[in-house]
């Protein structure tokens, strides 16, 4: 059985989810996301805005946070 995952809502601002998780910054970036001014945008409105699919990246952002939940 799978760890649960640490919650994340792709629907918070991209900047929420920084000052929440800042390990999340290095997955914003690889995505070429505005991490600065675009960071008010939903995570889902700012993948829309810059062509990435919103599945990937939140997936991508779950990725990040997982080793985070385990040392829990």
């Amino acid at each position: 059985m799978a760890p649960p995952r640490l919650e994340l809502d792709c629907a918070q601002s991209v900047n929420d989810i920084i000052t929440r998780h800042p390990s999340t910054i290095a997955v914003f970036n690889r995505f070429g996301l505005d991490t600065c001014c675009g960071g008010s945008l939903s995570v889902t409105d700012a993948a829309h805005a810059n062509g990435v699919d919103p599945e990937v990246l939140c997936s991508a952002l779950h990725e990040v946070l997982q080793p985070q939940m385990e040392a829990r």
